[in-house]
């Protein structure tokens, strides 16, 4: 090392103004804030600077100023682009898992996907009666359809589920008691459970028999002047299975009449087609549910519903009618978007078998395993085509698909995978490249493979995919 070549490449680095000179940085000055341009110049000097003189330069290593102009500009340009990224990305999902909550739960069918470009790129009649020019309300896009879906005598909408358990039991429980089943005292997204949003509405929460069993008498028993309501939370997001006993909303419809006490069931993940004949669980309708005599029933549109975040109420409208003028109801009310969205979802439902096939989330649920191995066919050979078998293989096989999103917690779906083998880097390398990609890949690794889910992914996406792991590969 030499210092008279240290020196001479601190001369040879050129100024921050040189390089915003440069005609490559000009460019990207017309098309990004000044501001986020000039901090990235100002970081690739000082990070070559900060090079030359914690490394060192010997006369092999000595570069002209052209090459340093050339690699601050890169550099630079690099952390322009991290920098005007969005933080909340598009990603590829290929981990076979149908409402990953972590990747956003429920896509937008093309109905929906519509309804909301066009509110959102234009003014709405949100809150206006076009019909007299009067103020209107909100919910009355919505109140019909899930009145007609479901046969409920009213409909309310908020942000999401946790905030319509909040809200139904704020007003009709509130510094009162509500019975619940030990065994449904359950723990949703985020470590929240049934017991603390309990608690912040005011109710009192009342446990009553076993984790595995719960009787009629138990609730019985449990009856006294405090008691408000009587709450039935659906398990959607866990079982209990073997010596067991629950009672079920219609047993506690019996009871609550007799006793003349309300009764609410909290589906959680509530949906208004039976796919069981597709070789899923069966599972409680809404419109089933209702049919039991509940007075309050409460679930998400972003899970089997696939529509947009919300959380839905139907029931007997002495209840919901009440729930409005909650003052509550203003702070967890839904946006113009999520009306747009959630009033287009339920609307393919007025014809249940175009809503399967036109709804993403039950489209996935229920497709086809011939064409899913078809598709993954498809798919290993373009993945060969593009990438080529020296940089890895590609490998047709079973596998299984989860629902998510809490729902169907004991559903196995059969499904085709292809299990890429790289070369000369770990499939957990590959992996996390992926993921820090644009657009970002979420596949998951087992026996240092990595593995796609054709469930979950859309034959306009195989490029996409095909392309990213080709630049990691490289």
């Amino acid at each position: 090392m030499n210092e008279n070549y240290i020196e001479k490449s601190l001369r040879q680095l050129p100024s921050v103004d040189e390089v915003l000179r440069d005609g490559r940085v000009t460019e990207m000055l017309k098309k990004h804030p000044r501001s986020v341009v000039i901090e990235a110049v100002r970081a690739a000097v000082a990070g070559e600077r900060k090079e030359i003189l914690a490394c060192g330069v010997t006369e092999q290593q000595d570069q002209k100023k052209e090459e340093y102009l050339y690699r601050v500009v890169e550099k630079a340009a690099a952390a322009v682009r991290r920098s005007v990224r969005p933080n909340l990305r598009r990603v590829i999902n290929a981990t076979g898992v149908v409402l990953h909550t972590n990747l956003g739960r429920a896509l937008l069918s093309d109905r929906a996907r519509e309804a909301v470009n066009i509110v959102a790129a234009n003014y709405s009649n949100l809150e206006l009666d076009l019909d007299t020019g009067r103020r209107g309300s909100r919910y009355s896009a919505l109140e019909s359809l899930l009145s007609s879906l479901t046969g409920a005598e009213d409909a309310l909408v908020v942000n999401n589920n946790a905030a319509a358990v909040l809200l139904a039991l704020s007003t009709a429980a509130k510094g009162r008691e509500v019975i619940v089943s030990r065994g449904q005292l359950v723990e949703i997204g985020g470590s929240f459970r049934i017991p603390e949003v309990m608690a912040q509405s005011g109710a009192r929460l009342v446990e009553v028999g076993s984790t595995n069993k719960t009787h009629p008498d138990d609730y019985r028993r449990a009856i006294g002047e405090e008691t408000a309501m009587l709450l039935h939370v659906h398990t959607s997001n866990y079982r209990i299975i073997g010596f067991t006993r629950e009672t079920s909303v219609s047993e506690l419809v019996e009871i609550g009449r007799e006793y003349k006490l309300p009764v609410m069931s909290d589906l959680g993940s509530g949906f208004l087609v039976d796919l069981s004949r597709f070789g899923l669980p069966q599972e409680p309708t809404v419109q089933e549910v209702l049919g039991a005599g509940p007075d309050i029933v409460t679930f998400s549109g972003d899970k089997l519903l696939g529509g947009p975040q919300a959380g839905i109420i139907v029931g007997r409208r002495h209840y919901i009618e009440k729930m409005k003028k909650n003052p509550l109801t203003r702070a967890i009310r839904i946006d113009k978007m999520t009306v747009a969205a959630l009033e287009a979802t339920l609307r393919e439902y007025l014809d249940p078998e175009k809503a399967i096939s036109e709804i993403p989330t039950l489209k996935m649920l229920t497709e086809d395993r011939e064409v899913l191995d078809k598709r993954a066919c498809e798919f290993a050979l373009l993945l060969e085509s593009v990438i080529g078998k020296g940089k890895a293989e590609f490998k047709v096989e079973d596998g299984l698909s989860a629902v998510g999103g809490g729902a169907m917690p004991t559903a196995d779906l059969p499904t085709a995978v292809v299990a890429v083998s790289p070369q000369g880097i770990s499939a957990g390398d590959l992996q996390a490249a992926l993921r820090r990609g644009e657009p970002a890949v979420m596949g998951r690794v087992q026996e240092d493979r990595l593995v796609l889910d054709l469930r979950t992914i859309c034959d306009t996406e195989y490029q996409l995919i095909a392309e990213a792991i080709l630049q990691v590969l490289k």
